[in-house]
């Protein structure tokens, strides 16, 4: 999934060329250029702490001059008030001495993601077009529910898939996002949402506490306490596991306890099937795992998810079936879009009733009503075969909750994301801004 730049006076917003990549079977690895250990170059020679571990913040203060007892406890400072607090400013760190906080700031950086527009759908789903520091676009999007809020963050400026029914699918891979990229996604979130501690004595990490949840290495221990933002999924744009090593720490700041300490068990990973990085996933993030199948057979899945022609779908039921934590407590989620008449008969739900059960899977089958954009090759199933289809995977003994669209006005549905930064160009959307900020005084 990618956005391109859009163009502005015929001219694009970024003179970075993306990197050639072989296919969409085999993408080679398309990190940002001049990272070294995590860092991100930056021009005024600072280094932005945002992404980075306890200990590497701790290598970086003992570079700058402090000595190692001090560069620990400082770092733990730091870490602290970034991920937890949600600082942006070393002024605001109120327990380091008022001496310090000038030299951090000259040396450091606490970074976000330029938002470059907000969009509020009139169901309550939210998206952000962000900006790289490097000029290239790409969303994320908040979605409320009565008990939870959902945000659903991208892990690659574009996507390298090219799944047929997928808008996101149709744009050119440009790069994986940086760590700092990724969990600032979340933190921008926490910032819109105004969910970071307030008090100096709210110093509570901010996890969750659930039901029937047997799982006692959960890095988290708290209840949500009315929090708008409880889950995040992996399900934006790009393939997360394209892009292992950056989704793995950034999911590791957002579950340490010590950091933004949202459970694991409230992180969902999607992926199209990518088998030789699933076991990686569960011994190394032990997140939940969604996988968008959408296809029964191999000449339809390879069609609309083209991965399907390397790791096939028996291939892709096993390494299911071997995820490291599956089990009844945490199914596996199976993505399923709607396509009219391509697959979605009777027989192509029988038939997925069959493969999961022979697999002896712990599964849930999401089915998705396709969203609708333009030029796609596709048209989404009647309501009433989506519910005769879901019916019969629920005779099944599988559960097949029919998901309910979310911010298809605002082109934030599932499929959907890559359209903002194509309907208008940057001078559209810096005219937009400006006559907000007029109309705010």
């Amino acid at each position: 999934m990618e956005h391109p730049n859009s163009p502005t006076d015929g001219a694009t917003l970024t003179s970075i060329t993306p990197m050639a990549i072989p296919g969409h079977i085999d993408p080679m690895p398309v990190p940002r250029p001049g990272i070294v250990d995590g860092v991100t170059p930056r021009e005024d020679g600072k280094v932005d702490v945002l992404g980075l571990p306890k200990a590497r913040i701790a290598a970086l203060l003992a570079d700058a001059g402090l000595d190692a007892k001090a560069a620990k406890l400082r770092a733990k400072q730091v870490y602290h008030w970034l991920y937890h607090r949600g600082v942006t400013e070393f002024e605001a760190m109120t327990d380091i001495a008022k001496t310090m906080r000038p030299w951090l700031a000259e040396r450091f950086v606490i970074g976000r993601p330029e938002i470059v527009e907000a969009q509020h759908s009139s169901d309550g789903t939210r998206k952000w077009l962000l900006r790289t520091t490097d000029g290239h676009d790409f969303e994320m999007v908040f979605i409320p529910d009565a008990d939870r809020g959902t945000l659903c963050v991208s892990s690659q400026v574009g996507c390298t898939l090219n799944c047929r029914f997928c808008h996101t699918g149709t744009m050119r891979l440009v790069r994986n996002l940086t760590v700092g990229e990724i969990v600032g996604q979340v933190m921008l979130a926490r910032d819109a949402l105004g969910e970071w501690p307030k008090g100096a004595g709210d110093i509570r990490p901010a996890t969750i506490v659930f039901e029937n949840d047997d799982d006692d290495d959960d890095e988290g221990s708290y209840t949500s306490d009315g929090r708008l933002l409880t889950n995040i999924v992996m399900m934006g744009m790009g393939e997360p596991l394209y892009n292992f090593e950056n989704v793995r720490d950034a999911l590791k700041l957002v579950m340490d306890g010590d950091g933004l300490a949202l459970s694991k068990r409230r992180i969902t990973l999607s992926t199209s099937g990518v088998i030789p990085q699933m076991e990686r996933c569960g011994q190394e993030i032990g997140v939940n795992l969604a996988v968008s199948l959408h296809a029964v057979t191999k000449d339809v899945r390879d069609e609309i998810v083209p991965v399907n022609k390397k790791y096939g779908i028996e291939d892709l039921l096993q390494a299911c079936a071997d995820y490291p934590g599956a089990s009844n407590a945490r199914r596996i989620t199976f993505e399923y879009v709607m396509l009219k008449d391509k697959n979605d008969s009777d027989d192509d739900a029988r038939e997925l009733v069959r493969l999961l059960k022979k697999y002896k899977l712990p599964a849930k089958v999401n089915l998705i009503p396709f969203n609708p954009w333009p030029g796609a090759p596709y048209e989404c199933s009647t309501p009433d075969r989506i519910r005769a289809f879901s019916n019969l995977v629920f005779d099944g003994g599988i559960s097949a909750p029919v998901r309910t669209p979310r911010g298809r006005d605002i082109d934030a549905a599932c499929g959907q994301l890559k359209t903002s930064a194509e309907k208008k160009s940057r001078a559209e959307i810096d005219r937009l801004l400006a006559e907000k900020e007029a109309a705010l005084g």
